[in-house]
């Protein structure tokens, strides 16, 4: 099996659902050896920032001396974005010959009548046995889908559990009200562990608490208060972190913007003071370096200055709240010029208060999914609520001669599915709209 031969072979498995249970990915780890076993993990769930906060707490581990793998979900251009050791990809020849070994495995598991696993699951039992042969210390685990019955949360220890943000999505799966969707995220955490609970309100906290005392792990909260703005412009901010009985950071640059960022920093930094606690060498210099170095494609991603495009993957409506929010704050009364694309199932009607109030043009786009709401409709829902001028694209090609025409004073936003988020910046990239290529 080459490269090309087991992408086609993992996304080929597709066609066995999303199934939420253990059953499968227990018996396929098994049958590698249990590899998910030979490196610490941090084990991070939630609705939104898991990716954020994941990479933050990679990169600090990184900038730290030691070996760290991160695997997340989903890719935003490239597969192997997925399975990353000190953020470099998984290689072409190690993904083949892993997938080989893989599908031998899930070979002798349908002969002892086990259902086919999930694509998820063949993912992650790819990831951990590749995290395994590259020796690492860490791994930043993040979880594809709730937590309990997620193919990740086969792990039997973590070092730390992590859970960020929370608010309604996959409620056919995970429940339709938050307390029964931070149960199933809370499902991440451990008999004597320890979890980290991002800021968030009280009964989301409750019911994560309730769990918690369930395992007797021991819980770990982030308050605002301790993390304060410095300053900011249309690529950094800059924070003080009050809490300084672990760490004395008095300033501390992130490439990430909005105010949900820093908490999602503010979430990392208490994940890294009980990793500290238990013995490992993380120092100030390092935070700093980590955090600095840090950078997560598609989220709030300024890609140009004149004019201003950010890309942001902001797919639910917690994440276009976010979006709105960075907005007003980084762009001030401008009104902007939108590229707007969702899935079906994520309730774009919903999220339409959030985002109409900003823009003065709106041009929809069709994401690259199943689930994807076509631009033309997404385009007679918008016109239901709103007066704004509104132009479905039928295909991306389109964005170009648009972009090209737009003035150098305005500011340009591409937010929705993830799925698009990627396409678009590919797109952008290979037309020379990005700022930074390292990026």
């Amino acid at each position: 099996m080459n490269y090309e031969e087991s992408l086609q072979f993992i996304h080929s498995t597709y066609k066995f659902g999303s199934k939420l249970g253990l059953q499968n990915i227990t018996k396929l780890t098994e049958l590698l050896g249990n590899p998910q076993d030979s490196y610490k993990i941090i084990h991070v769930a939630g609705t939104n920032g898991k990716g954020s906060t994941s990479n933050m707490i990679h990169d600090v581990l990184m900038s730290s001396g030691y070996k760290t793998g991160l695997f997340i979900s989903p890719f935003l251009e490239e597969f192997s974005e997925r399975i990353q050791t000190n953020k470099k990809h998984i290689d072409h020849d190690s993904l083949a010959r892993i997938t080989s070994l893989v599908k031998e495995k899930i070979d002798i598991m349908l002969k002892e009548g086990f259902n086919h696993p999930t694509e998820f699951e063949v993912v992650t039992a790819i990831g951990f046995k590749y995290f395994q042969e590259q020796s690492i210390d860490f791994l930043v685990l993040e979880v594809g889908l709730g937590g309990r019955y997620d193919a990740t949360n086969v792990v039997k220890n973590t070092l730390v559990s992590v859970i960020t943000s929370i608010s309604y999505d996959h409620m056919e799966y995970l429940g339709g009200t938050l307390e029964k969707i931070a149960f199933e995220k809370a499902g991440i955490i451990k008999e004597n562990s320890s979890v980290v609970i991002y800021p968030q309100a009280e009964n989301i906290v409750d019911e994560i608490e309730h769990v918690a005392k369930e395992k007797n792990a021991t819980v770990y909260y982030t308050q605002m208060d301790n993390i304060q703005k410095i300053s900011g412009n249309l690529t950094n901010q800059w924070f003080k972190y009050l809490k300084t009985d672990v760490f004395n950071l008095p300033e501390v640059k992130i490439n990430f913007l909005g105010e949900h960022q820093l908490y999602n920093a503010l979430t990392a930094l208490r994940t890294l003071e009980i990793i500290k606690d238990y013995g490992y060498d993380i120092t100030e210099e390092s935070i700093k370096k980590g955090l600095n170095d840090c950078r997560f494609a598609g989220r709030f991603e300024i890609l140009k200055e004149n004019p201003v495009i950010v890309l942001d993957g902001g797919h639910n409506i917690n994440g276009i709240e976010y979006f709105s929010k960075a907005v007003k704050e980084n762009f001030k009364n401008n009104k902007i010029i939108l590229f707007f694309g969702m899935l079906k199932d994520k309730n774009p009607e919903d999220v339409l208060p959030y985002i109409l109030p900003l823009c003065k043009k709106i041009y929809t786009l069709t994401p690259n999914n199943q689930r994807a709401m076509s631009s033309v409709d997404l385009a007679e829902l918008i016109k239901k609520h709103s007066d704004i001028d509104v132009t479905p694209l039928i295909n991306y090609e389109e964005i170009i001669p648009t972009l090209q025409n737009i003035n150098k004073d305005e500011y340009v936003a591409f937010v929705g599915s993830l799925y698009m988020i990627g396409d678009v910046r590919t797109l952008l990239k290979s037309n020379g709209f990005i700022k930074n290529k390292e990026q």
